[in-house]
């Protein structure tokens, strides 16, 4: 009968291997949950140039001349509706906004304006 019973076997090099990566997980939750606990820097101040940056921003970036690294050496096609679309905002803010800018925000706006549109017709007679 004492060879009926069946005898339990433990493998302590496995016990030592799945505590081991018990405690790897452990720490890489903890740091992974470190990261998320940093703070972000601070956003800018929300004002008018950030405004008419950004959308200059998206209107660059339609027409090809803003690409992320990885696309640096590939041919990107222009998007000439989202460019068009984002010079027509800034059109439309300058005209909404005619007479209640500074100085510097008129300037800033007309000048950014001016180079968009120089440069959406210069990119669109090389199609």
């Amino acid at each position: 009968m004492a060879d009926d019973e069946k005898k339990i076997i433990i493998d302590e090099d496995w016990k030592e291997q799945a505590q081991k990566e018990k405690e790897a997980l452990k720490e890489q939750e903890k740091v992974e949950h470190e990261k998320e606990a940093e703070p972000r820097p601070p956003m800018p101040e929300a004002n008018f140039s950030g405004l008419v940056s950004m959308l200059a921003t998206q209107a660059f970036y339609a027409l090809g001349l803003i690409r992320p690294e990885e696309d640096k050496e590939k041919k990107v096609e222009p998007d000439w509706d989202i460019a068009k679309f984002n010079i027509d905002m800034l059109g439309m803010l300058e005209e909404k906004c005619k007479s209640n800018l500074t100085e510097e925000e008129a300037g800033l706006l007309k000048s950014t304006l001016e180079q968009l549109r120089m440069l959406f017709v210069q990119l669109s007679k090389k199609e």
